[in-house]
């Protein structure tokens, strides 16, 4: 597992009975998370004094109470990056801190190519890996269905100091854009992909992971460059092993470009304790 253990503004004071208490930059967080099935370890306190609580509805989605005075939105910094945090109606705040250890290996990747990288950004949310890649000095295609979530990137690469770099916005169904890219004949070098278990495009089309993962890679092989340098599948699906990802990239790449794959979990630290908090599974090609 690769811990994400290099945030100062970020951190799990506790977790129990699935929930997870959050330090974000002066305020704290308590949200549901369905990993979390053991009890809590800390004094009832440290999960009690908190800034907000989302509670989930039985019906479906949820809504936060909020126990002391919290901004609209502020920002939290991971090393060069800045990004702006919400708590959201749907219990999210826009940022998966636990990410931090990919964009840290994506910046020396591209850091290490010692020539120009093209990166296509799908499923892109709200651009954490997008401005580790520009930070880098990478280019940038940041694919997403949502237009909002597409809005809120551009203001974290504003908010980085990276609104001059090479980046394009695209706001539309993933599947369907990389069709056109293909097409047009752009190539990227690197490919990064967040997909959801499930989710809709802008024009009502519907992805499920398990019925159209391996056929989109497989697709994006036609828009590597020839000497293409990375290709990071993430998941977030309950009960997919890294090692379905890694054999999703193992058959679309290996053979056709050699390189490696590697696999595996990512998490977060539970602050003074020796416990980990798995938080979704990685797989990476490289050349």
């Amino acid at each position: 597992m690769l811990v994400a253990d290099k945030w100062t503004q970020y951190r799990i004071l506790d977790a129990g009975d699935g929930e997870k208490v959050e330090y974000w930059n002066g305020y704290i967080l308590r949200r549901p998370d369905p990993q979390v099935i053991w009890p809590w370890s800390k004094p009832a306190r440290v999960r009690e004094d908190v800034h907000g609580i989302y509670h989930r509805s039985k019906s479906g989605g949820g809504q936060w109470e909020f126990r002391k005075p919290l901004p609209e939105s502020w920002t939290i910094t991971y090393g060069k990056l800045k990004f702006r945090v919400e708590p959201t109606g749907f219990k999210h705040t826009g940022l998966f801190p636990e990410q931090a250890v990919n964009w840290d290996w994506m910046i020396r990747t591209i850091q290490g190519a010692g020539r120009p990288i093209n990166v296509l950004n799908l499923f892109a949310y709200t651009g954490g890996a997008t401005c580790a890649c520009l930070s880098a000095g990478a280019s940038v295609c940041h694919v997403d269905a949502s237009k909002g979530m597409v809005s809120w990137a551009k203001e974290n690469i504003g908010l980085s100091g990276l609104s001059e770099r090479p980046v394009r916005y695209i706001v539309d169904d993933c599947i369907k854009f990389v069709q056109r890219e293909i097409r047009r004949g752009r190539t990227y070098d690197a490919v990064i992909m967040d997909p959801p278990s499930y989710g809709r495009g802008p024009g009502g089309e519907v992805w499920k992971l398990e019925d159209a993962l391996y056929s989109l890679v497989d697709l994006l092989t036609n828009v590597l460059s020839e000497k293409p340098l990375f290709f990071l599948l993430n998941s977030y699906t309950a009960g997919f092993s890294s090692r379905v990802s890694a054999n999703i990239l193992e058959m679309a790449l290996t053979d056709k470009f050699g390189g490696k794959v590697t696999h595996g979990e990512v998490g977060l630290p539970i602050a003074d304790t020796n416990l980990v908090l798995p938080c979704g599974t990685f797989a990476r090609w490289e050349a």
